[in-house]
């Protein structure tokens, strides 16, 4: 996906007011290259470490609202501290990335950046973080409040039972019951059967 390299002096408009030095700071101390990604269905960010070529390189997408850009880049980041302290030979999403993101967090949540109930989500997920960006579904829903453009997409919870929904790649679904966590849909095309995070954001379209 095509991405465009984030200017310094341009990337406060990308993040919640008061943030922008902090984050300065984390760039230029471990010479981070940040690009601006256009939007991502599969992933929000993603971290690249430092080889003898090149620096760190982290993607955030541009499409995000204030706070989950913030949080998405506060992920990526924790990534590279992870990797300062331990390379490649701990896991991605091991209990030391987590401490390392919970510790971002906790600096970012003592200066009140954060909405009432974004802050407050983040309290709850800081014993064990998701391994995911913005990934607890209580999270999601509520970041999405925060959303300044509607572009029509709902997620899978939103469509009702028997609804219709499009992916990006143009295949149809018909949603079905939820099955524990997940729920159950049918491919229009192919009558097969997958199944979907509640929060997943998709297309509704008109019935046949």
């Amino acid at each position: 996906m095509p991405k465009q390299e984030a200017p310094l002096q341009h990337l406060s408009t990308f993040l919640p007011p008061e943030t922008y030095h902090p984050v300065e700071d984390y760039l230029h101390r471990y010479k981070i290259h940040l690009t601006v990604a256009r939007q991502r269905k599969s992933i929000l960010g993603d971290y690249r470490h430092r080889t003898h070529v090149h620096n760190h390189r982290i993607s955030v997408n541009g499409n995000l609202n204030p706070f989950s850009f913030l949080i998405t880049l506060l992920h990526e980041i924790a990534h590279l501290l992870t990797f300062e302290q331990f390379s490649n030979k701990v896991p991605a999403h091991g209990k030391e990335w987590k401490k390392i993101y919970a510790m971002l967090l906790q600096q970012f949540l003592e200066h009140n950046i954060f909405p009432v109930d974004v802050e407050k989500e983040l309290l709850s997920s800081l014993q064990n973080p998701a391994a995911s960006s913005c990934a607890e579904d209580g999270l999601i829903r509520i970041l999405r409040k925060y959303d300044v453009n509607d572009n029509g997409y709902k997620l899978i919870e939103e469509i009702r039972l028997n609804g219709l929904f499009k992916l990006e790649d143009g295949r149809i679904f018909k949603r079905g019951e939820k099955q524990r966590k997940r729920f159950k849909c049918t491919e229009v095309a192919t009558g097969r059967i997958y199944l979907f995070s509640p929060v997943y954001e998709v297309m509704p379209v008109a019935d046949f």
